[in-house]
């Protein structure tokens, strides 16, 4: 009894001592890793991330080239009929509910913060199809605030196969991993994660026995976390 206590009390210290290994590898793999939507104001990077979710930054970079050259202005998204911009992002996928979300947020926006993007944790996830995942990037991208780490599917698969948390909720995974790993290092971890869940080891099954980072945690090789 006394040595599974032994275990289940080294497991935190086992799991922070990981995560600074594999971070300092992510960061020599991709030092220069972030934020691959493009955007000109934080309205649009707001609505590109709302955009983003069950879909590729590739092709929601597709999207909005278009349609921030139709809406130009944040004003333009008070006008404009739902059903018509159902059609301007709908190969994003759900473009009903986005579309929604982001024509109820402007409105939000509008009457609340006189047409400027909110820049506080509380405001943003009041917004329509704002969690903690698009505050986060929000903060950080926007403002350079540092409130969490966004947690994204690329996030999540590698917090699971690498033992740094036993939960599949994002909210709890991201505090799981902002109880084991520096602030300091909170704002481009994800970035790192990312790139390394779509160059290294991506989603479908494969080796990556001989990853780096596997190497690093070996068992990681075995563990092919569901998608949800």
């Amino acid at each position: 009894m006394m040595f599974i206590d032994n275990m289940l009390e080294n497991e935190p210290k086992a799991r922070k001592s990981r995560i600074i290994k594999l971070n300092n590898t992510l960061k020599k793999l991709f030092p220069d890793a972030k934020i691959a939507l493009k955007y000109k104001t934080n309205w649009e990077l707001l609505v590109a991330v709302i955009l983003s979710a069950q879909s590729t930054d590739k092709q929601v970079n597709k999207v909005t080239e278009k349609l921030f050259k139709k809406y130009k202005k944040f004003d333009d998204y008070l006008k404009v009929d739902i059903k018509e911009f159902e059609q301007d992002i709908h190969s994003t996928g759900f473009y009903h509910t986005k579309a929604k979300n982001i024509l109820s947020t402007a409105k939000i926006i509008k009457q609340k913060h006189n047409g400027e993007v909110p820049n506080t944790m509380p405001e943003l996830t009041e917004l329509k199809g704002v969690a903690r995942k698009t505050a986060n990037i929000i903060l950080g991208n926007a403002f350079g605030k540092v409130e969490g780490i966004a947690v994204d599917t690329h996030v999540r698969r590698f917090a699971l196969k690498f033992d740094l948390t036993e939960s599949r909720d994002p909210k709890k995974i991201e505090q799981d991993l902002m109880a084991i790993l520096p602030k300091k290092e909170w704002a481009n971890f994800s970035y790192r994660v990312i790139e390394y869940g779509r160059q290294v080891c991506t989603a479908r099954k494969h080796e990556c026995k001989d990853h780096q980072l596997t190497k690093i945690y070996p068992k990681s090789g075995d563990t092919w976390p569901k998608a949800k």
